[in-house]
Order: structure tokens, then C-alpha cells, then sequence
């Protein structure tokens, strides 16, 4: 709560309202919004009077908070989108982090399942990202060894998963197009 404020200091404060509103206006270009604005430094001002020196400059000190007011609020809204229908919220909506890690956990269970040599194929071509020659070569077999572990490691995957095969083939092409 301020200090008991003195007849002169409330005169002052209405007194500088006119340099204020024109300083106000001079930064928004928009009377509506620079009254807004005068309304804010002065509740600002209002509310802070005890960090106010009486006898120190009151009009550099409401344009200091006019200006500061000013500023927060334009950076505060460079980061907001206006949004009234919601359209663009509707569009931020993403799927909970939960579905990806428990479809992970399921991926996992099967995964360990399958016969070694077809995890091993999978493994090095899917995961590490080796090209079906460097698996082989890694494996001691021939790449069409390779080339045949993996499909059938994919395919039992799909099976033991219950995914369609559409969905399958839609997952291979974007993970070979990222």
C-alpha cells in the first residue's frame, strides 16, 4: 500500500496525464490504445509511490513507466498469435507422448522374439543404419542373406504387431525418407 501522498504529488500526477497521453499516442499511433496506456503507467504509478523520491523529476520517472509498459506488452504480443475461432489451436494439437513410448515398449517384446540371425539383419540395417553390404559383410553372409532376414524380420514384426501391411509400407517410406 503507497505512503499517505501529498495533495501536491496527487496534482502532479493528474497534471502530467496530457504530456503523457501525447507521448502515449507519439509510441502507438493509436489514441484508444495510448489512453489504455496512460490508465496502466498511472495504476503502475499509483501502486509504486513509495520507490517515488518527492522532489525528484515525477515527469521522467511516468515516462519511464509509460515506455516500459509500452515496450513489455508489444514483446508480449509478438509472441501471441491472434486465434478467434481456434482454428490455429486446433491445428498445435500433437499426440500424447504416452502412445509413442508404450508402442515402443510393444516393439520391444516382439522384437527380442524373433530368431537371432533375423534381429541381427533388422538391427544393422534398420537401426545402426548399415547398407545391406555392410550387414552382410558384418554377418559373414551373402547380401541377398541379408536382404531376405530383413523382410522376413519386418514381416513377422508386422504380424506380431497386428499392423496392416498399408501401414507397414507407410512406415518403411518414411523412415527411408528421413
Amino acid at each position: 500500500m503507497p505512503r499517505k501522498v501529498s495533495a501536491s504529488l496527487r496534482d502532479s500526477l493528474v497534471g502530467h496525464m496530457g504530456n503523457l497521453r501525447a507521448f502515449a499516442v507519439s509510441l502507438c499511433g493509436d489514441r484508444e490504445r495510448a489512453d489504455d496506456l496512460v490508465q496502466e503507467t498511472l495504476f503502475k504509478a499509483w501502486n509504486h509511490l513509495d520507490s517515488f523520491k518527492e522532489g525528484t523529476n515525477l515527469k521522467a520517472w511516468l515516462f519511464t513507466i509509460l515506455r516500459n509498459t509500452y515496450f513489455s506488452e508489444r514483446r508480449k504480443r509478438r509472441r501471441e498469435v491472434e486465434d478467434p475461432d481456434g482454428s490455429y489451436a486446433a491445428r498445435l494439437a500433437t499426440q500424447p507422448e504416452q502412445y509413442g513410448h508404450m508402442d515402443m515398449e510393444d516393439f520391444r517384446a516382439v522384437l527380442v522374439r524373433l530368431p537371432d540371425d533375423q534381429r541381427e539383419a533388422l538391427i544393422l540395417v534398420g537401426a545402426a543404419g548399415f547398407s545391406y553390404e555392410e550387414a552382410a559383410e558384418i554377418s559373414g553372409c551373402a547380401v541377398g542373406t541379408i536382404k531376405s532376414r530383413v523382410n522376413r524380420a519386418r514381416n513377422r514384426l508386422a504380424d506380431m504387431l497386428g499392423l496392416a501391411e498399408a501401414e507397414v509400407e507407410a512406415k518403411e517410406s518414411l523412415s527411408k525418407s528421413a
